[in-house]
């Protein structure tokens, strides 16, 4: 499906951003960062340090990664700080704003909101998004990340919401607030958010979940976007919870080939970081 945002620019396969809007893009860093990880269970940060460094060795393009589990306060994080263009990742952040601003008027989503919102998130639809988007204003999306603590995220501007620049760590920032009581999102609101992130359809399930045990409860998001520098964005946001862990994962990535080389670069870190935990 194809959907329009502006008359300059065009939306494609449901997350994608086609290239010739221009913007700022981060600079390569000088030297190669390298995974970091601490965790309060012996010997399973080294694990997932070695395991994850092995699993993006070969794999060209930027990648940034992170995780963390209440469990056994483990977090890992490769580039937290890099920025990225979010493409749909940033339709959690729109959901986000749109239950927070109905908070604070202490009203429900009407059937209209619902709708929309379900659309973003399941199907990842970006006229949806875009309905929103324009339906909150940049004004509340800066509130909400205020409030959220998530001081690094930029708005896209002039109705670019695929623009928006995001980090591992303001994704991780907000995947924690869905999954633990807090004083910005209700536990109605946090609850509503990770139902429609479990029901995403089985197409857009790539990603964060691969490798996923069968008796963990996933809730994913993801996004993808060519443009004409840094080939293509491609990443994953997701909350894992059960066989002893509650875990949430981010991995953002460019320069990537095709859409499929990221999503195959994101699964074979996912797949390791599940595979570690559960063995721990």
């Amino acid at each position: 499906m194809t959907q329009g945002i502006s008359r300059r620019a065009k939306w494609v396969a449901a997350g994608a951003l086609v290239a010739c809007v221009a913007a700022a893009t981060p600079a390569a860093a000088a030297t190669t960062p390298s995974v970091s990880c601490t965790s309060a269970k012996a010997g399973l940060a080294g694990k997932l340090k070695k395991d994850i460094t092995s699993a993006i060795a070969n794999r060209k393009g930027t990648i940034a990664v992170g995780l963390y589990d209440r469990t056994t306060k483990t977090t890992c994080t490769l580039r937290a700080s890099t920025a990225y263009d979010s493409a749909s990742v940033v339709k959690v952040t729109v959901l986000a704003t749109l239950l927070w601003d109905a908070q604070k008027h202490d009203r429900a989503l009407t059937s209209r909101e619902k709708t929309l919102a379900k659309a973003m998130i399941t199907k990842s639809d970006n006229a949806s998004t875009s309905t929103l988007w324009k339906q909150l204003g940049v004004t509340k999306v800066k509130g909400f990340l205020t409030a959220a603590g998530m001081t690094r995220t930029k708005p896209g501007a002039d109705g670019y919401w695929g623009l928006t620049q995001i980090t591992v760590t303001d994704e991780q920032k907000l995947m924690k607030l869905l999954t633990a009581k807090n004083t910005v999102l209700t536990d109605d609101s946090r609850w509503y958010i990770r139902k429609l992130m479990g029901e995403v359809i089985s197409s857009q399930r790539w990603g964060t979940p691969y490798g996923a045990p069968s008796d963990v409860l996933v809730h994913v998001k993801n996004g993808w976007l060519q443009r004409s520098t840094h080939g293509w964005r491609v990443h994953s946001v997701g909350t894992f919870k059960g066989g002893g862990h509650d875990y949430m994962i981010t991995v953002l990535t460019h320069g990537n080939s095709t859409m499929n080389y990221g999503i195959t670069t994101i699964q074979g870190v996912a797949k390791v970081i599940h595979r570690d935990l559960a063995a721990s």
